[in-house]
C-alpha cells in the first residue's frame, strides 16, 4: 500500500524542510496553502500576511474548517492511488478528520522547534518572511481560529527540530522505517 503522511507543526518549525526531504526520496506533494493561494488568485486579491490570514479565516468560516481538505480530496485520492504522498500544511482538526475517515494509513509527522527558533528562521527566510510580531500574531490566529493545535498534538511522530539537518533527517528516517515496517504488518 502506497504511503500517505501529513506534516503539520507552526510556521518556521520545518515542515517544508521534511517534506522536500521526503519528495527527494520520492514522495509526491500536495501542499495545502496552495489551496489559499489559488483561490486568492482566482478572487483576484492580493497575497500579503494579512490578505492572507484574512481571506483563510473567511473561506473556513464559510465552508467550514475542513474545506481545504474537501477541495483537495480528489486530487489527493488520485494521487495516493499511484504514489506514496506527502501533505504539506495540514491545518485543522477537522481537515485530519476528513483525511482519516478516508485514508486509514494517513500518518501524521510533527515537527517542532522552540519558539524562538521559529520566529529567527521565519524572520531569515526569503518566502513570506516575517518579523516577531507577526510570527506570534500569526501563531495565535493558526491557533485560536484554524484549529491547528489539534493535529500537532495528536501527530503519530515527532521530530524536535531544534538542531542540525543531520538530526533533523536521522530522525525522520527512524519514522519512515518504522511506517514502512507498520505498512508491512
Amino acid at each position: 500500500m502506497k504511503k500517505l503522511i501529513a506534516i503539520v507543526g507552526m510556521s518556521g518549525s520545518g515542515k517544508s524542510v521534511a517534506t522536500t526531504y521526503l519528495e527527494n526520496k520520492g514522495y509526491k506533494k500536495i501542499y495545502f496553502g496552495g489551496v489559499i493561494y489559488d483561490k486568492m488568485k482566482e478572487a483576484g486579491i492580493k497575497i500579503t500576511p494579512d490578505s492572507q490570514k484574512e481571506f483563510r479565516e473567511s473561506l473556513r468560516k464559510e465552508h467550514g474548517m475542513g474545506v481545504v481538505a474537501k477541495i483537495l480530496l480528489p486530487k489527493i485520492k488520485k494521487m495516493h492511488n499511484s504514489f506514496d504522498t506527502v501533505l504539506d500544511g495540514l491545518y485543522s482538526w477537522d481537515e485530519y478528520l476528513i483525511l482519516k475517515k478516508e485514508f486509514t494509513n494517513l500518518k501524521l509527522i510533527c515537527v517542532c522547534a522552540d519558539k524562538n527558533i521559529r520566529y529567527e528562521r521565519v524572520n531569515n527566510r526569503k518566502d513570506r518572511p516575517f518579523n516577531k510580531e507577526d510570527i506570534i500574531k500569526r501563531d495565535v490566529a493558526e491557533i485560536e481560529n484554524s484549529a491547528k493545535g489539534g493535529p500537532i498534538a495528536f501527530a503519530d511522530y515527532y521530530i524536535l527540530n531544534n538542531n542540525s539537518l543531520d538530526d533533523f533527517y536521522n530522525r525522520l528516517d527512524e519514522i519512515l522505517k518504522e511506517i514502512e515496517q507498520e505498512g508491512e504488518k
